[in-house]
């Protein structure tokens, strides 16, 4: 008979130090193992968001659904302060509505409490406790892996559920949008976690602050353009936010190599910031050559913007 090794968990204290400075970081740089997880495609968007007088560990986009994901962990057991960190988080920033809190031991009392949240919420916001562990077999390197041990009644119905018949258009977008996120972390590893694309004419990735995306869209007057869109749900940050980069837009189209059309989106909630293929019109619908050269563009475009805004984008601040 084959012999077997013997699992081992490890404590993970003896991996992660220190909450804040060695586990924080590591589920940053990790963050696709824990959306596997959840079942959620998670693109990391921005750690330690100030809300009021505290700090969300990290904030997160599950780009499948368009929702916003605070995450709260510890490495000790669970207590009624991160819970109540966790509420003010979900309270203090508007869009969020999938909450997670990791812990290496879950007390029988926070479980039910995000049971009862689970319960006694709407269908649109979501609270799941994980429990964070570290196995080895025999004397192997630690592995990480995530338990969960509360989450919505409906939620492995709700996240593996069907979307509908997908019409030609839109399969044509998922599988235009797939290969350009394929070659896009081909060309360029880690700059995104997304790991998908849908049936729809776009598609979002994130540049490292909660409220602010960047995105490759086809729009309804038949044009592309690769852009970077405002929108933290309050449109007098948006503005604000926008006044920042225009402040410095000599600089960005410096670092970029060309001129941006700058739109402030009157009468909206957004602000966007585009750069538009030269070729107009262009559609879904073109044939395979166009779409190529389209293709090639679109994928240095969007790591330049990227490039481009990043560090400004992360010294955004409310005025």
């Amino acid at each position: 008979m084959r012999e077997l090794g013997t699992i081992k968990r490890i404590d993970a204290r003896e991996v992660w130090k220190h909450e804040a400075l060695d586990f924080t970081p590591w589920l940053k740089e990790n963050i696709a193992l824990l959306g596997s997880a959840l079942g959620l495609d998670l693109d990391l968007v921005e750690s330690e968001v100030p809300v009021g007088p505290f700090s969300a560990d990290l904030v997160a986009k599950d780009v499948s659904n368009d929702r916003w994901v605070v995450i709260e962990n510890q490495l000790a057991p669970t207590d009624h302060s991160h819970l109540g960190q966790l509420l003010t988080y979900g309270a203090g920033t508007e869009k969020v509505s999938v909450f997670v809190w990791i812990s290496p031991e879950f007390r029988e009392e926070h479980r039910a409490a995000l049971d009862w949240l689970n319960e006694h919420s709407d269908e649109s916001s979501l609270f799941f406790g994980i429990v964070i562990e570290l196995l080895a077999v025999d004397d192997s390197k630690p592995a990480p892996n995530f338990k969960l041990v509360s989450f919505p009644n409906e939620w492995r119905k709700r996240s593996a559920g069907t979307r509908g018949p997908v019409s030609q258009k839109g399969a044509a977008y998922a599988e235009f949008f797939g290969d350009l996120l394929t070659a896009f972390k081909q060309r360029f590893s880690g700059e995104t976690n997304v790991s998908k694309s849908l049936p729809q004419n776009w598609l979002e990735l994130s540049i490292g602050k909660a409220g602010v995306v960047v995105i490759w869209s086809f729009t309804g007057d038949k044009r592309f353009r690769v852009e970077l869109y405002i929108d933290t749900g309050n449109r007098i940050v948006n503005e604000s936010y926008f006044q920042q980069l225009v402040d410095s837009r000599q600089e960005i189209e410096s670092r970029l190599g060309h001129k941006l059309d700058w739109d402030q989106l009157e009468g909206k909630q957004g602000c966007r910031i585009s750069s538009y293929y030269s070729r107009q019109p262009i559609s879904i619908s073109d044939d395979g050559t166009d779409l190529a050269e389209l293709h090639s563009w679109a994928v240095d475009e969007m790591k330049g913007l990227r490039d481009a805004f990043r560090p400004l984008v992360k010294g955004l601040q409310i005025e």
